[in-house]
C-alpha cells in the first residue's frame, strides 16, 4: 500500500507521480483523483470531530464550574450531551469514510521507476542475460518432453494421483522423491553459505494476516481457504450436527484460515507490527515450504505432468533492508545473481528477462524472471520470479524502520524482497528435459551426493519394472554371464540332441 501523504500536494508532493505509475501498469488513473477526493472528505469529517470533542470539553468544564458554584447546569448538560452525541454520530462517518479510502488505496500499485520497460505484452520482455549451452543429444535420439520423461522414468504418478486428488494430483515416487529432497536441500545449503537464515513457515494463515500479505485477486485466482474447526467435520471441514451427522450453515464457525500460495506470504508477516534497527538489516531468510495454488486462471495449461500443479515445495529467498541509500534496489541484483548461480550449479541453460510494466504485480516496483530451457519445446519458460516491493508490503503490515520514538515526525517503514531460488518440481522438468539420454536422465553433479550417490534413472519398461540393474556395472557384467551361460545351455542341449539322433541312427532296425 502507498503512502497516503504521496496524494496530497499540500504535504509538497506530486500525485502526477502516482498518475503516471498507473499509466505505465496500464490501470486506472481515475482511481489516484477517488482517493484524493475521499482522503479530503475523510480529514474534513475528521476535523469536524475533533471540533466537537472540543465544544463537548468545554461544555463539561462549564458544568463543573456550576456545580461547584451551585448554579443550575441542567441546560448546559444537554448541550453537552448533545455535542457528545454529535461528535460520535460524525465518529461513525469518519470510519466508514476511512475504510472506504483504505479500500481504495490498496488498489493502486506500488510506483513503478523509471528504469521499468513500459508495455502491456509480456511478449515484450527485454532480455537481460542469457546461460548456458543447450543441449546437444545424440543423432537419431528422440527429444521428450517433461511429460513423457516424468512417466518413462516413473518418478512420479500423475494417474493414481488424479484418480486421489483430481486435476494436476501426483504422487512423487522413487527416484523422483529422492530428486525433490536433494534440490531442496542443496537450496538451503546453498543460501546458507549466503548467509540466509533457513525458516519453515505454517503452511496456513488466518485471514486477516493473509489479507495484508496477498494481493485482493489472489483469494480467488489463487488461495486454497480451509473451513470449521473443532473435532467433527465433513470432508470439506466444515462442522457436522451431532444428530443428523450433517452441515448446520447457522453453527458453522467462520474461523476461516487460507493455505499459503508461496513462503513469501507468511514470511513478509514474520516481522508485522515491530520495529526493526537499522543494526539488525539486512535480513536474509530463506524460506522453505510446500505451497498450495488452485491455478484458477491456467485451465487447459500444463494439465499433464507437474510442471503446473495444485501442490508443490520451494525454497524462497526473502529479503529486508534498510528503506534508504539504494540498500534494496542493491538487494535486488544480488538476489537475482543468487538464483542465476544456483542455476550455474547445476548446468541448466537460462535467460533472464525483466517485466515490463503491464505485467508487474500491484507490491512490485520491479520483476526479473529467470527462465529455464526447454528443448522439447524449444523454449524458455518461468523458474524464478524477483521483486523488489519497496514499503509496499510492510506498510499495510506495519513493519518500521529504526527505533520506536515518542516524537518521530515521519513514519519509515522497512523494503521488502522476494525471490524464487527453486520451485522443485519446475526445476525437476526442466533437469529432465536438458539431462536425458536414450535410456534416461542423467542426475545434475551438484545434487549426487543429495540422493546418495545415484548418477542416473533409468527408463522403466511398459510395466512400470525398472530397468536399473542394466546401469549397474556388477549387475551388467551377471546380465552378460548369464546371456553367455543361457547360449552355452542351448548348445550343448543342441549337441546332446544331435548326438542322440546319431546313436539312434546306427542302431540295426528292429523286425
Amino acid at each position: 500500500m502507498l503512502d497516503i501523504n504521496l496524494f496530497r500536494e499540500e504535504k509538497g508532493n506530486d500525485p502526477e507521480i502516482i498518475r503516471e505509475s498507473q499509466r505505465r501498469r496500464f490501470a486506472s488513473v481515475d482511481l489516484v483523483d477517488e482517493i484524493i477526493n475521499l482522503d479530503k472528505e475523510w480529514r474534513q469529517r475528521q476535523f469536524e470531530v475533533d471540533a466537537l470533542r472540543t465544544e463537548f470539553n468545554k461544555l463539561n468544564k462549564q458544568v463543573a464550574k456550576l456545580k461547584i458554584s451551585g448554579g443550575d447546569a441542567s441546560e448546559v448538560i444537554q448541550q453537552a450531551e448533545k455535542k457528545k452525541q454529535d461528535a460520535a454520530d460524525k465518529e461513525k462517518e469518519v470510519g466508514d469514510a476511512f475504510d472506504e479510502l483504505k479500500e481504495k488505496l490498496k488498489k493502486v500499485g506500488n510506483l513503478v521507476p523509471d528504469s521499468v520497460p513500459v508495455s502491456n505484452n509480456e511478449a515484450d520482455n527485454p532480455v537481460v542475460k542469457v546461460w548456458g549451452k543447450k543441449p546437444v543429444f545424440a543423432p537419431g535420439q528422440k527429444v521428450m518432453n517433461h511429460v513423457d520423461l516424468v512417466e518413462k522414468t516413473f518418478i512420479a504418478d500423475t494417474k493414481r494421483g488424479a484418480k486421489i486428488a483430481g486435476g494436476r494430483g501426483y504422487f512423487l515416487r522413487g527416484d523422483g522423491v529422492l530428486l525433490n529432497q536433494a534440490l531442496i536441500n542443496f537450496g538451503i545449503d546453498f543460501l546458507k553459505k549466503r548467509e540466509f537464515t533457513a525458516l519453515q513457515p505454517p503452511f496456513f494463515m488466518s485471514k486477516d494476516v493473509m489479507a495484508k500479505s496477498a494481493q485482493l485477486e489472489e483469494f480467488d485466482r489463487e488461495l486454497y481457504k480451509v473451513t470449521g474447526k473443532g473435532k467433527d467435520k465433513d470432508v470439506t471441514g466444515e462442522d457436522l450436527n451431532q444428530a443428523t451427522g450433517k452441515r448446520d450453515d447457522e453453527d458453522l464457525h467462520k474461523d476461516y484460515k487460507y493455505l499459503i500460495a508461496t513462503a513469501e506470504q507468511p514470511l513478509c508477516a514474520y516481522h508485522m507490527d515491530e520495529w526493526i534497527p537499522p543494526s539488525e538489516l539486512p535480513i536474509k531468510y530463506a524460506g522453505n515450504s510446500t505451497c498450495f495454488r488452485t491455478e484458477a486462471g491456467s485451465h487447459g495449461r500444463d494439465q499433464l505432468g507437474i510442471f503446473r500443479v495444485h501442490q508443490f515445495e520451494k525454497i524462497e529467498q526473502f529479503c529486508i533492508t534498510s528503506p534508504n541509500e539504494n540498500k534494496s534496489w542493491e538487494m535486488l541484483e544480488e538476489m537475482m545473481n543468487n538464483s542465476a548461480d544456483f542455476y550455474q550449479e547445476l548446468k541448466l541453460p537460462y535467460r533472464v528477462v525483466e517485466i515490463v510494466s503491464g505485467a508487474l504485480n500491484d507490491a512490485a516496483a520491479k520483476k526479473y524472471d529467470l527462465e529455464g530451457w526447454f528443448p522439447a519445446s524449444g523454449t524458455y519458460r518461468e523458474l524464478v520470479s524477483c521483486s523488489n516491493c519497496t514499503d509496499y508490503q510492510a506498510r499495510r503490515l506495519n513493519t518500521r524502520y529504526g527505533q520506536k520514538k515518542s516524537n518521530e515526525h515521519k513514519k519509515q517503514y522497512v523494503h521488502m524482497l522476494n525471490s524464487t531460488l527453486t520451485a522443485t518440481e519446475r526445476t525437476i522438468c526442466c533437469i529432465l528435459e536438458n539431462y536425458q539420454r536414450e535410456d534416461g536422465v542423467e542426475v545434475p553433479k551438484v545434487l549426487q551426493k543429495y540422493m546418495g550417490g545415484v548418477k542416473f534413472v533409468p527408463f522403466t519398461d511398459t510395466k512400470g519394472k525398472s530397468r536399473k540393474h542394466y546401469k549397474s556395472p556388477i549387475n551388467r557384467s551377471l546380465m552378460v554371464v548369464s546371456i553367455v551361460v543361457a547360449v552355452v545351455a542351448v548348445v550343448l542341449a543342441a549337441y546332446f540332441v544331435y548326438v542322440a539322433r546319431e546313436r539312434a541312427a546306427a542302431l540295426p532296425e528292429k523286425i
